[in-house]
C-alpha cells in the first residue's frame, strides 16, 4: 500500500475508538470497568473515578450488561418446549383472509393479491376486446348513411307528401371540402385527429359512466366515432351494447381507412339541420353557395351546428324544444362560432391575420323547403311532425332516417277552403301599396277542430311556408280579447259567485249561488270594479279600478245601467264580465279556461280584473278547440293532428290507444253557453258569421290599441278560430311589436265582427257544403238570477265625476307594457293602472297552444324535415315531457 493511502496512527487522546479499544483491552468483554458499580452512572458515584463513556454505542452496551449481561433477549410469547418443531402451515392458493393476521391485517389484501387481481382484469379486458374487435366487422356506410322518406297522408289516406331523408342530401370528394372546414371541426371536436387512433378511450368512459347511472347522454366521441354512429351504425340508442359495437367499429376504422376517409365520410353524413344532410347540402341551406366556395367564418360556424341544429340554428326551432328560440340560438350559435375561430387560431390552423377579417358573425340565409313544402303544406308537416315527436317514442334521430308513414287529420279540402277565404279577403282588402302604414305586415290565422273527436281538421299558418316561418295558426302572442268572455260564463254555471256577506274562507268552499245567463250586472262605462264583499278593488298602487266598454258607451238604464249577462256577451259590455269574473272569482275563471283545453302556460296573470277579458293569448287552435268543447255538450276532447304512424314493421303509433276524453263542464253548462253565443250571432257582434240554414255560436274579440281581432266560432260539427293581427315582419327580431290596425284594409278600426267574421264565414260556408245540418242541443234551465246590486252611490256633482273619472294612475313596476293587451268592449287597456281603462296584465308568448297526451311543446315553421319550424301553439300541443296534448 502506497504511503499516501496509509490511515494515520490513532489519537492518544481517545475518541470512541480509543474507547472501544480500551474496552477491549479490560478482563474480558463481559467485565465491567474499573470502579463500576453496577450502573452506567457508577462511575460519577462516591469513591468512584469519573470516566466518560466512549460514545452511543458503549453507552448501549453498558446498559445492556446492567440488565443481564447479554445481548440475547428472550422471546416473546409463549415458548415451545423442547423436541421436534410443528410442521409449517399449508398454504392457501388464494391467502385471503391472510393467514398469520391477526385483526384487521387479516382482511388487507396484500400486494402481490392486489397485483394478481389487477393483471388478472386487465388480461381480461384485453381478451374481450381483442375477441370483439375481431368478430366486428366495418359496415357499408353506404346502406346505412342513405335516410329514406316520410310519407305524410291526408285524413282520407291520399298522399300529403314524401319528405325527409335522402332529398336534401349530396355527397362530395374529399378534395372540394374546404380545408378551413376540416380544421374548425378538428378544433372544435377532436383536435387530435390527424394522430388519434380513432377512439378517446376518457371520453367513452364519462359517456359509459354517464349512462349506467342514468343520466343524461354525454359527448365525447371522436370525428371517427361520430362518422362511425352517423353512417355505419342503423342502431341509433343510447345503449353499452351500441357503445361498445361503436368503440369496436371506430378502432378498427381507425385503423384500416385512411384520415382522409373517415373526414370526408363524417362531414358528407352528419345532419346540420334544415334537413340538409352533409356538407354540401348545409352550405346550400344556410348559406346558398357550393360547399367549395365556403370561407372559414362559415366553416366555423358550420361546425357549431353540428353540435345540435336545434340549438344552434339561427332560425330557432321551438317545435322541438320551446327554450329553442330564434333569439337564444343566435346567441349560442355566435358565442361558439367565434370561440372555434379562436381555437383555430390556437391550433395553428389559420394564422390570425386570417381570424382578424372575421368580426361579424356571418349572414345566414332564411330556412327554406322545396316546393313539395310550400304553401300550406310545410306548416302541416310541421304541425304532424311535432305530434309524433312529442307524443310518441320516435325521436328527431328516427325521423331524419324515415321510413316512416304518418298519417295525419288534416282535410285536403277544408285546407283549400281556408286558404282560399283567406286569400280573398287579402286580396280584396289588404293593399300595401295603397296603404303602407296600415297594410304592411298584416297576418291572419286559424284552425278547425272537430268537436266529436278534438282533431285538427284544418290550418291556416301564413302565405307560405317557404318564406313565411311562424305558423300563425300555434303561438303568436296575440291577445284574444272578448272571446275570452264565455269562460268566465262558465264559470259562473259551474262553480257560482260567492256570496258577498259570507266570510271568504267560505266563498271558496261553499256559500255560492250558481249564475243564470239571465243575471243582471251592469253595463256602465268607467264602472268602477268591486271584490266580491263590495269592498273597491284596488291596484298596487291602491287605485281604483274604472273599467271602460269599447266606444265609451254604457249599456243598460241608469242609474244602474242592468243588463243580463246574455245581452253583455251579445254587445259585448266589458264592465258585466269583469264584475262577474271577480265575483267568481280568477282562479275559478283561470280553471274554467284550462279546462276547456286552453293551455295554462298561454294565461295571463289571474291577478288583474282584467283577465276576464282576454289578456291572456292562446293559439287559434287552441281557441277553436276550446270552444269544441261547448260544441260537444262540455266534454273536451285531446287535440291532435295525428291518427296514426306506422313503419317497415307495422303500426308503432295510434292516437285512438290514447286518446282522452274528460267532462270539463256538465251539458248543462255548455248547452247554456252555446245558447247565450248563438244570440251573438243571430243579433249581436257577430251577425257576420251567419250561414243560412245552420245554427251557429260565436264570439268577436278585439284587444287594446287595435292590435289584435278574432272571431271564434262553431256549428255542431265544426269549431274554427280565425285571428287578425299586425306585426313587424322580423322573425329574428327580440321583443317583435304587434302595431295598430287602425286604418287597415281602408277601415277605420279593425274588430273580430270585420275581417275575422267574414274570412269564418266564407270558409265555413265551404267547409260544411254538402254536410246535414244539426241543430245544438235544448239547454236546460240553470242557476238562479243573481242581481249584483251594490249600494247605489249619490249622484255625483260635477266636481265629483270628474274626480272619479279622472285619475291617472301609473302603472306598477311589476306589470309591462310592451305587450298588447285586450280593452274596451274587447279591449283591455295597455296601462294596468289608468282607472280609464283595463288592465294589461302581461303575456307569456312563449307558450304553446297545440299539446299531445306527453307534454308540451310550441311551435315556429321550420324546414323540411329539419327541427327549425314548430308545432302547434305557445305552450304546445305535443310538447315533450309531462305536458298536454297537440293537434
Amino acid at each position: 500500500m502506497s504511503e499516501h493511502r496509509r490511515k494515520p496512527p490513532p489519537s492518544q487522546g481517545g475518541g470512541r475508538a480509543a474507547a472501544r479499544r480500551g474496552q477491549s483491552a479490560s478482563s474480558g468483554r463481559r467485565a465491567a470497568p474499573r470502579g463500576a458499580t453496577g450502573s452506567p452512572s457508577g462511575s460519577y458515584g462516591p469513591g468512584g473515578e469519573e470516566r466518560p463513556y466512549g460514545g452511543r454505542a458503549e453507552a448501549r452496551r453498558a446498559a445492556q450488561r446492567s440488565q443481564g449481561g447479554s445481548r440475547r433477549r428472550a422471546p416473546e410469547g409463549p415458548v415451545r418446549g423442547r423436541g421436534r418443531a410443528a410442521p409449517p402451515t399449508r398454504k392457501r392458493f388464494v391467502d385471503y383472509p391472510r393467514a398469520g393476521k391477526y385483526g384487521a391485517a387479516r382482511w388487507v389484501p396484500s400486494w402481490r393479491l392486489v397485483t394478481g387481481l389487477f393483471i388478472g382484469f386487465f388480461g381480461s379486458l384485453v381478451a374481450a376486446a381483442g375477441i370483439g374487435y375481431a368478430v366486428v366487422e366495418v359496415p357499408d356506410p353506404a346502406k346505412a348513411a342513405q335516410a329514406q322518406n316520410n310519407v305524410y297522408y291526408w285524413a282520407d289516406g291520399s298522399q300529403m307528401v314524401a319528405t325527409g331523408g335522402e332529398i336534401n342530401r349530396q355527397i362530395i370528394p374529399y378534395a372540394e371540402i374546404p380545408a378551413e372546414m376540416r380544421y374548425a371541426v378538428m378544433s372544435a371536436e377532436n383536435k387530435t385527429f390527424e394522430n388519434d387512433s380513432g377512439v378517446d378511450p376518457m371520453g367513452i368512459a364519462r359517456a359509459l359512466v354517464n349512462m349506467a347511472k342514468g343520466g343524461q347522454t354525454q359527448g365525447g366521441s371522436t370525428i371517427t366515432q361520430q362518422y362511425v354512429k352517423n353512417a355505419m351504425l342503423n342502431d341509433q340508442s343510447q345503449t353499452l351494447s351500441r357503445k361498445f359495437k361503436e368503440l369496436f367499429i371506430s378502432i378498427k376504422v381507425g385503423a384500416q381507412e385512411p384520415k382522409e376517409k373517415v373526414m370526408a365520410g363524417y362531414l358528407n353524413t352528419a345532419y346540420y339541420g334544415r334537413g340538409a344532410y352533409g356538407i354540401q347540402a348545409a352550405a346550400r341551406a344556410y348559406f346558398d353557395v357550393e360547399a367549395k366556395e365556403l370561407d372559414a367564418s362559415q366553416c366555423a360556424f358550420l361546425a357549431a351546428v353540428l353540435k345540435g341544429a336545434t340549438y344552434y340554428d339561427p332560425a330557432g326551432a321551438v317545435s322541438i324544444d320551446p327554450a329553442a328560440t330564434a333569439e337564444a340560438n343566435s346567441e349560442r350559435a355566435k358565442e361558439r362560432w367565434a370561440w372555434i375561430l379562436d381555437e383555430m387560431v390556437k391550433d395553428g390552423r389559420i394564422p390570425q391575420s386570417e381570424r382578424d377579417k372575421y368580426k361579424k358573425f356571418p349572414e345566414i340565409e332564411n330556412p327554406r323547403s322545396n316546393t313539395q313544402l310550400s304553401g300550406q303544406i310545410g306548416y302541416l308537416v310541421d304541425t304532424a311532425k311535432a305530434y309524433v315527436i312529442n307524443n310518441t317514442d320516435i325521436t328527431p334521430e328516427d325521423l331524419q332516417q324515415g321510413g316512416y308513414e304518418i298519417h295525419t287529420t288534416f282535410d285536403k279540402k277544408m285546407v283549400t277552403k281556408l286558404e282560399d277565404a283567406v286569400t280573398k279577403v287579402r286580396k280584396e282588402n289588404i293593399d300595401p301599396e295603397k296603404r303602407p302604414e296600415t297594410d304592411t305586415h298584416v297576418e291572419f290565422g286559424g284552425a278547425s277542430v272537430d268537436p266529436a273527436t278534438g282533431a285538427i281538421k284544418a290550418i291556416y299558418g301564413g302565405v307560405d311556408a317557404t318564406e313565411h316561418f311562424t305558423n300563425n295558426a300555434d303561438q303568436t302572442g296575440a291577445q284574444v280579447g272578448s272571446t275570452f268572455k264565455p269562460f268566465v260564463l262558465a264559470a259562473a254555471m259551474t262553480w257560482g259567485v260567492r256570496d258577498p256577506d259570507g266570510p271568504p274562507e267560505q266563498a271558496q268552499d261553499g256559500g255560492r249561488t250558481i249564475a243564470s245567463p239571465e243575471s243582471l250586472y251592469s253595463g256602465k262605462n268607467k264602472l268602477k270594479i268591486n271584490n266580491y264583499d263590495r269592498t273597491v278593488w284596488h291596484d298596487q298602487e291602491g287605485k281604483e279600478w274604472l273599467q271602460v266598454n269599447d266606444g265609451d258607451e254604457s249599456y243598460g238604464d241608469p242609474p244602474k245601467y242592468d243588463i243580463t249577462l246574455r245581452e253583455a256577451m251579445r254587445v259585448s259590455a266589458n264592465s258585466a264580465f269583469v264584475q262577474l269574473g271577480m265575483d267568481v272569482g280568477l282562479s275559478k275563471v283561470k280553471d274554467a279556461a284550462v279546462s276547456a283545453g286552453i293551455l295554462p302556460n298561454s294565461l295571463a296573470s289571474a291577478d288583474y280584473p282584467s283577465f276576464s277579458i282576454g289578456t291572456s293569448d292562446p293559439s287559434a287552435i287552441r281557441m277553436a278547440g276550446a270552444y269544441a268543447t261547448f260544441a260537444a255538450s262540455g266534454t273536451a276532447h285531446d287535440i291532435h293532428s295525428v291518427s296514426e304512424v306506422s313503419d317497415q314493421d307495422g303500426t308503432v303509433f295510434r292516437h285512438d290507444s290514447v286518446a282522452k276524453k274528460t267532462e270539463a263542464f256538465s251539458s248543462d253548462v255548455a248547452d247554456n253557453v252555446t245558447d247565450v253565443l248563438k244570440t251573438v250571432v243571430e243579433e249581436g257582434t257577430g251577425t257576420n258569421a251567419q250561414l243560412p240554414g245552420r245554427e251557429v255560436a260565436g264570439k268577436t274579440g278585439t284587444t287594446d290599441g287595435n292590435k289584435s281581432a278574432w272571431f271564434v266560432g262553431y256549428t255542431p260539427q265544426l269549431s274554427t278560430a280565425i285571428g287578425m293581427y299586425r306585426m313587424d315582419d322580423d322573425e329574428t327580431k327580440k321583443n317583435r311589436e304587434f302595431l295598430e290596425m287602425y286604418g287597415t284594409g281602408g277601415e277605420k278600426t279593425i274588430h273580430g265582427a270585420s275581417f275575422p267574421s267574414e274570412i269564418w264565414h266564407d270558409y265555413m260556408e265551404q267547409a260544411l257544403k254538402g254536410q246535414p245540418a244539426k241543430k245544438f242541443p235544448t239547454p236546460k234551465p240553470i242557476g238562479e238570477i243573481v242581481n249584483d246590486d251594490p249600494e247605489p252611490t249619490p249622484t255625483p256633482t260635477v266636481s265629483e265625476s270628474v274626480e272619479e273619472e279622472s285619475p291617472e294612475p301609473t302603472p306598477s313596476p311589476s306589470q309591462t307594457e310592451t305587450e298588447p293587451s285586450p280593452s274596451a268592449s274587447e279591449t283591455v287597456c295597455t296601462n294596468p293602472f289608468d282607472p280609464t281603462c283595463g288592465d294589461t296584465a302581461g303575456n307569456d308568448t312563449s307558450g304553446n297552444d297545440i299539446q299531445g297526451p306527453g307534454g308540451e311543446v310550441s311551435s315556429s315553421p321550420s324546414e323540411s324535415e329539419d327541427d327549425t319550424r314548430g308545432n302547434q301553439n305557445g305552450g304546445g300541443l305535443f310538447g315533450g315531457g309531462g305536458g298536454e296534448n297537440d293537434e
